[in-house]
Order: structure tokens, then C-alpha cells, then sequence
């Protein structure tokens, strides 16, 4: 591997602004049931850890019943996957810094907690071919983020060791992961958490706007 860096970006929060297509699938469904919606910005808290948390996250508290959960979960994914580029786009200067690093040689990879088949359809939607080595989702036999198993296995097959890794995302999942993992965590200061979680949660370096990162990785920059 020639890279001189290796990067994991998170997907949502992170590269995509996702919220607003998110929060209406997951309003409809319980519009549907006649259970309260809840403001987009609600949605904010909770997405990140993976469609059914934060399905449970949004029904009435007391609905308990697991196979109503796990139908609702089942009816989200439906309304996801024909709403999800409705609204998504990619945050106002991700696409120039991740043309940018790429000149510069970085390695670079997608996590997301979106199932595997998702996170390679958004990715190949809204992104470039090439543009990211591995792109990878949540798998049936992986656990998600914070676990850093998977974040650990992309660091490998990009051929660095953890320690020089950076994981740029946007939550306390993500800045988990990359501790747990030996990474350096990267805060998005633009997406859908702040500064302050970020911070709370780990962050090494906190990034305040997409372009900056063509600043954070400058030519002479030492690998932590």
C-alpha cells in the first residue's frame, strides 16, 4: 500500500446529510399507526446506532410488544428504501475534500451501521467509483459500531496497523469506535451530533467543515 494515510468516514452525519429522509420513513410508519411523529431534528438522537434502535428509539414508549417493534423495524426499511435519496446529499464541500485527499493518496473507507446492501447502493449513488477502497455496512454475523472488529478488519486490508488510521464520524459511536479500536477519532463538527458529544466521547481532533480535512492532512503531516 503506497497511501500515505488511511481514513474511515462514517456514512450519515458524516458524508450524507440523511436526516430528513430517515425521519420521514420513520414518521410514516407510525403516522400510519396512529402513534405521534416527532420533529426532524429529534432524529438527530436517534439514528447512528442502526435501523432497529432507532426504530426503538421513535415508537411510544409503551409499546413493548416485540413482534410489533419487529414489524414496524420490517415497515421502515420498506419506506427507507424507496425515500432514501429523496432528500440525501451529500454535505457542501465533501465531495471536493474527498477528491482533494484522494490526490493526496489517502487510502479511504466507508463504516456505516446501514445493512451492508444499503450502504453500497448510497455509497455508489452519490460517490464515485474508486473514490473509496472499501465500503462497508453491517453484516448479519458482525456486531456494529462501537465494536471496532470491523473497523480493525478494514484497517488491515488497507494494509496500515490501527494506530495509523483516523476515523472521521459525527457521534459518540463513532469516536467509541475508533478508541476501542486504537484509531485516531476525527469529530464532523458539521453533522448531526456537536462538538461537545463528540468531544465527550473521545474525539482527538475535532473537524469544523469538510474542507478542512485538506488542511488536516497536509503533505508533511506525521501519522499518529
Amino acid at each position: 500500500m503506497n497511501s500515505r494515510y488511511g481514513i474511515i468516514f462514517d456514512l450519515d452525519g458524516t458524508l450524507l446529510n440523511t436526516l430528513e429522509d430517515l425521519a420521514d420513513s420513520v414518521n410514516s410508519v407510525l403516522e400510519r399507526r396512529g402513534w405521534p411523529t416527532h420533529p426532524v431534528d429529534a432524529y438527530r438522537h436517534f439514528v447512528g446506532s442502526g435501523m432497529p434502535m432507532l426504530v426503538r428509539r421513535a415508537v411510544p414508549r409503551e409499546v413493548m410488544d416485540r413482534e410489533e417493534v419487529e414489524k414496524c423495524i420490517q415497515e421502515v426499511r420498506g419506506e427507507y428504501s424507496r425515500r432514501w435519496a429523496i432528500k440525501t446529499a451529500p454535505y457542501p464541500g465533501i465531495q471536493k475534500a474527498l477528491e482533494g485527499l484522494s490526490r493526496k493518496g489517502c487510502a479511504m473507507a466507508v463504516l456505516s451501521n446501514k445493512p451492508q446492501e444499503a450502504t453500497v447502493d448510497v455509497v455508489r449513488h452519490f460517490f464515485p467509483d474508486g473514490l473509496f477502497t472499501i465500503v462497508r455496512g453491517a453484516l448479519p454475523d458482525r456486531p456494529i459500531k462501537p465494536d471496532p472488529d470491523s473497523a480493525l478488519e478494514i484497517a488491515g486490508e488497507l494494509g496500515f496497523e490501527p494506530s495509523r488510521m483516523y476515523f472521521l464520524g459525527d457521534s459518540n459511536v463513532d469516536m467509541l469506535t475508533a478508541g476501542s479500536a486504537g484509531m485516531t477519532g476525527l469529530g464532523a463538527a458539521w453533522g448531526f451530533r456537536g462538538k461537545e458529544e463528540l468531544l465527550q466521547a473521545g474525539a482527538s481532533y475535532i473537524i469544523e467543515q469538510p474542507l478542512d480535512l485538506l488542511k488536516f492532512f497536509k503533505a508533511d503531516r506525521t501519522v499518529i
